[in-house]
């Protein structure tokens, strides 16, 4: 009879302990133990790789003088977006996580990654939907593939063998969460199930050169969820995240060994599946037929994408004692340190007023560059004089109200004047980013937040 052990488990980052801890030496979260059984005496799975692949990994040291740098060998979807994002294409041999929220269309992109992916062999794990409701998102999607397996199962032991009988091209799992291994003894979804399931799909990618997507969920603080472990031992970590209120979803690129990390895909959820957007800009800009004051259109950078992105303020008197400061899709603190700049540095009382700052489009917005904007918007709709139309701005704002330099100018007054504008506000600071003589648009360089004003009201 196999001798059972027990561990204690932290859920929260995956520390393993001998005994119950109250507080976790790693992490330092309170009350995360969870004991799991662990079987020992049981040799670890080989799962017979051998023969599935005719070439065998080297095992034996090499000079790295000697070792030959050549191209990832790609699969190219029909996916443009998706194809960004990891970096050109799905590298052969890697294993990429997909983790986002419930509902936000994980498992309908992958379906239809799937499905368009004429002439490769896919076959698609789910531990979540029967055939049956797959079929029907399937209909929905309007695509068909003869190149494409279901297959519904959680063991991995009975995975691995229909893995061996079919030999697929490209496996994606949904979700990883769901799986569970005969040598781990816990319930699926435990940390050390996630942590050897993943591990047996590691070693499967690696040794027989296959791409393995991994869809995975998300906890209630947005991590995640399993050990922090999981996100080491894959090749490409993408966060799919979006506003489910809204029809655009955003594909980041967390952690990539094949590429950049500052990427992202765009798209728009319809009844038929998702869109790729190729230009976002267009979208994320509200078309008004008449000028309303407090809104200012900002000239950012999503990873190395240049967007055009309306940036909406509103500043109204404060009814009660404590003036509210509310943001959707920007920092707050950001959002306060920039009202006291302007009562400092321009003499601005926003201390009685009500502040909302909004970005449209359900975007959520880290780049410095987008201050600059916003301070345009709050001037906006506290003078409520609207900014003239064909005006956008890139500037970060500094505590002594300066207008500092942002990084890849000339990207951001490329996109500014394909989409139409005839005015980019930027800090003159940043003249030796761009050539004046050769942009279409005027360049109108600041140094100081008073400058802004002057110009505008």
């Amino acid at each position: 009879m196999t001798k059972l052990k027990t561990a204690y488990f932290c859920s929260n980052c995956g520390y393993e302990s001998a005994k119950w801890l109250g507080k976790c030496p790693s992490c330092n979260s309170w009350n995360t133990f969870v004991e799991e059984v662990i079987t020992k005496g049981q040799e670890k799975n080989d799962n017979g790789w051998k023969d599935y692949n005719a070439d065998k990994r080297n095992s034996k040291t090499i000079l790295l003088n000697k070792v030959s740098a050549t191209e990832e060998d790609r699969i190219l979807t029909t996916d443009s977006e998706l194809n960004r994002v990891l970096g050109g294409g799905i590298v052969a041999g890697s294993i990429v996580l997909v983790a986002g929220e419930p509902g936000i269309g994980k498992s309908t992109l992958f379906l239809q990654v799937g499905l368009h992916l004429q002439g490769v062999s896919t076959l698609y794990i789910s531990g979540e939907e029967s055939e049956q409701q797959i079929k029907m998102r399937a209909d929905r999607l309007k695509a068909s593939n003869q190149d494409f397996y279901l297959l519904t199962e959680t063991a991995t032991d009975v995975l691995f063998k229909e893995i061996k009988k079919l030999r697929p091209q490209l496996v994606i799992i949904d979700s990883i969460q769901t799986l569970h291994s005969n040598f781990i003894e816990s319930s699926p979804g435990s940390v050390s199930q996630i942590r050897e399931c993943a591990a047996e799909f590691q070693r499967f990618a690696k040794e027989t050169n296959t791409p393995v997507f991994l869809i995975g969920h998300i906890t209630k603080d947005g991590t995640i969820a399993g050990p922090k472990i999981l996100e080491h031992m894959v090749d490409t970590v993408l966060q799919f995240e979006g506003d489910r209120h809204y029809a655009y979803r955003i594909l980041r690129t967390i952690k990539n060994r094949f590429g950049s990390t500052a990427e992202l895909g765009i798209y728009e959820m319809t009844g038929e599946g998702m869109r790729s957007v190729s230009n976002p800009s267009e979208i994320l800009i509200t078309q008004k037929e008449e000028q309303l004051s407090g809104s200012a259109i900002a000239a950012t950078l999503e990873g190395m994408r240049p967007l055009l992105i309306e940036v909406q303020a509103l500043v109204t008197q404060s009814v009660y004692g404590t003036p509210q400061r509310t943001v959707s899709g920007f920092d707050l603190r950001r959002l306060q340190l920039l009202l006291a700049v302007l009562e400092k540095r321009g003499g601005f009382h926003f201390g009685v007023k009500d502040v909302f700052i909004n970005i449209a489009g359900g975007l959520k917005v880290e780049d410095p560059s987008i201050d600059l904007s916003v301070i345009c918007a709050l001037l906006s709709s506290f003078e409520d004089v609207p900014l003239p139309q064909k005006v956008c701005f890139a500037g970060e704002v500094g505590l002594n109200g300066e207008i500092r330099a942002v990084n890849r100018i000339e990207q951001r007054i490329a996109e500014a004047e394909k989409l139409g504008f005839e005015k980019i506000v930027v800090s003159k600071y940043n003249k030796k980013g761009f050539d004046k003589e050769k942009t279409g648009i005027q360049i109108v360089p600041v140094g100081q937040v008073q400058e802004v004003y002057q110009l505008f009201f």
